[in-house]
């Protein structure tokens, strides 16, 4: 992926070669800068790449966009204030013409899966950060996406709140068995969530190394602090340094 500016040509990407598994839970882990977000958007045909492609299924992205197969849960929760949390969720069920009943018995679904059934008439600006995303996790999944695209969403969230959604998000995960692919620069958030760490290079973004995680699940916060998870963390480290 390039990017030509006033003065001259940016290279975000270059030579990035992956393939995700149906099912599986892969993250994007690399420095700010690294193109991380570029290649996601690019996976969800939001931006066009220089040269190669992507395949859905043998499909395009655009194809696989119309078929409306993603779930995007961006950094900012992207909420609307004057809509209750009920009605945030709802809002792609109303443009796809979702009958009323259908639209409602989906939306409390959701509430429970994401654990915001008691906050269903509150406005975004009542919530605590972390809730918003939940609520904006829950509206990605409301068309029932075969993938879920995530860039960043718990970066801006303190440490104790970032790790507690980990957890949550992996129980909404094995509920619902969806492709996750997940952008962060968190070696440890990766590691705790990813089934295989796909790790990018500064930039240019180039694909570095693709790590296994090999720790069973479900997976549970003690995890953080055994001796398998701080090797991980040390290796993937290492990758860093000898890029």
């Amino acid at each position: 992926m390039r990017f030509q500016t006033d003065k001259t040509e940016v290279v975000a990407l270059e030579n990035v070669s992956v393939d995700i598994q149906k099912g599986e839970f892969v993250s994007l882990l690399g420095p700010s800068g690294c193109g991380k977000t570029t290649l996601l958007r690019i996976m969800a045909d939001l931006i066009q790449p220089t040269s190669g492609e992507i395949k859905v299924a043998g499909k395009s992205a655009k194809e696989a966009r119309l078929a409306q197969k993603y779930g995007i849960v961006f950094q900012s929760p992207v909420l609307y204030d004057w809509r209750k949390v009920k009605e945030n969720i709802s809002l792609p069920l109303e443009m796809t013409g979702v009958k009323k009943g259908e639209r409602e018995s989906r939306v409390d679904e959701l509430l429970q899966l994401v654990g915001l059934t008691n906050f269903q008439d509150k406005y975004p600006w009542q919530l605590s950060g972390g809730m918003q995303q939940r609520v904006a996790i829950a509206r990605a999944l409301a068309m029932e996406p075969e993938i879920l695209l995530m860039d960043e969403p718990f970066s801006a969230l303190d440490e104790f709140s970032r790790e507690r959604l980990n957890e949550e998000l992996l129980s909404i995960w094995s509920k619902v068995k969806n492709t996750v692919v997940f952008v962060t620069h968190s070696i440890p958030e990766a590691i705790f969530l990813s089934d295989r760490v796909f790790v990018l290079s500064p930039h240019p973004g180039r694909l570095a190394a693709v790590v296994d995680i090999p720790i069973p699940r479900p997976r549970k916060q003690e995890i953080r602090q055994s001796k398998e998870f701080y090797q991980l963390i040390s290796g993937i480290r290492n990758i860093f340094e000898g890029v």
